[in-house]
């Protein structure tokens, strides 16, 4: 069986034995390579999200040398700068500050306005999935729509849409674990570009507002809640690349969970209007892209009997808590009819994902316009995993349609 380690291909391709061992074994354990503890059960996953003993960081209570941490290394300066003014890793007031201006771009109604252009969108690009006659499914459709869709709503300009991509993945390969120095160079310098291109349109929104996010944020710097150009900046940074970074995974991921699931994909098929809602859900939680959430102990907290000591990192496994059959009947089992589903994906506490309406919308819209206009799509290779734990995804999926 294999064992828990995030660098190991094989384990990466299919964490799941792991997880099992660790929930029956050693559900509260100190991994001694990360430096964290895992936290494997679904009860206690969930309730550590909530719990405000614990941060995405300390630096709002604490020093570095009060927390027994090292000082950052300057050459990281331009990322640690961004990470740290965006809405995930800011607690308190200023968390909730920003995250109440952005929320409001988020309403159920301000999303349910965006399904025409979503569905538009979907659809024009699986029709070129299948005038193609297939194709890699994560470059042709996984990966341009949600790109689209935050691009439009916080208002970048459909002629440099295509530097985001790049961007967000040289940036999020820091949240894996232990990254290479070459990895961290290439994240410094995406922070770098990222972060000038914004000022840039932020600039150009000061002088030209419009309708989109970005206008808005503007706006509400000049007001009373006083947002920082920094703070406008990272926010804007973050939405990119927490708007799409899931939903490419759950997509990719997805098809592939249906691929090896030939029951549930034709069941999916013959019924999609009425099973699509609840295969999006399921989906997400059968094969999670984020597999694991990083938070601060704050505190001194007790977990399943473990005590966890204040300074030390915990790693929430989200993809062994939604496979929990404490929690799921069938944990392993994919039932794309599964209503019982209160898988935490998207988080849950004050750091809940703000984009899940959006993501749920996109991934809808998506799903169903493959099943709908590519109805014979089939699998041509089974596809390789991407290098990443943390975020976990494809690195292709080649289809015929």
């Amino acid at each position: 069986m294999t064992e828990y380690d995030p660098w190991s291909p094989e384990f990466v391709a299919h964490p799941y034995d792991a997880y099992e061992r660790l929930r029956k074994e050693a559900p509260v354990s100190f991994h001694e390579p990360t430096g964290q503890w895992l936290v494997a059960r679904y009860a206690d996953v969930s309730a550590l999200l909530r719990d405000r003993r614990l941060g995405r960081t300390y630096t709002h209570r604490f020093s570095h040398q009060e927390f027994g941490r090292p000082e950052p290394d300057p050459a990281y300066e331009p990322f640690n700068t961004l990470n740290e003014h965006g809405l995930l890793d800011l607690e308190g007031a200023d968390h909730g500050r920003i995250r109440r201006l952005v929320s409001k771009a988020f309403t159920p109604r301000t999303v349910e306005e965006l399904r025409p252009t979503v569905a538009r969108l979907a659809g024009e690009l699986v029709d070129g999935l299948v005038r193609d006659g297939g194709g890699d499914l994560i470059t042709a459709v996984a990966e341009p729509l949600p790109v689209a869709v935050i691009a439009e709503l916080l208002g970048v300009p459909e002629a440099d849409r295509g530097l985001l991509r790049p961007w967000s993945a040289d940036i999020t390969a820091m949240f894996e674990l232990s990254p290479e120095p070459e990895v961290a160079r290439r994240a410094v310098a995406a922070s770098i570009e990222f972060s000038e291109y914004l000022r840039e349109l932020i600039r150009q929104r000061r002088a030209e507002p419009g309708a989109d996010l970005i206008s808005g944020l503007v706006r509400a710097a000049d007001g009373d809640d006083a947002l920082t150009e920094q703070e406008m900046v990272s926010t804007c940074v973050l939405l990119l690349n927490a708007g799409h970074e899931a939903t490419v995974n759950t997509t990719g991921n997805g098809w592939w969970s249906l691929f090896r699931n030939e029951g549930e994909l034709a069941r999916l098929r013959g019924s999609v209007d009425e099973l699509l809602p609840t295969a999006v859900e399921e989906l997400m939680r059968y094969d999670t892209p984020l597999q694991m959430f990083e938070r601060w102990v704050l505190d001194d907290i007790e977990v399943g009997g473990v005590t966890v000591p204040r300074g030390a990192e915990v790693a929430l496994l989200f993809g062994s808590a939604n496979r929990d059959p404490e929690r799921f009947t069938g944990p392993d089992r994919l039932d794309v009819g599964r209503t019982d589903n209160p898988h935490i994906t998207f988080g849950a506490g004050i750091h809940f994902c703000l984009g899940a309406p959006l993501a749920r919308l996109e991934l809808i819209e998506s799903y169903g316009a493959l099943l709908r206009r590519a109805p014979a799509l089939r699998l041509v290779r089974e596809p390789d995993w991407r290098p990443g734990y943390v975020i976990r995804g494809l690195a292709e999926l080649v289809v015929e349609a």
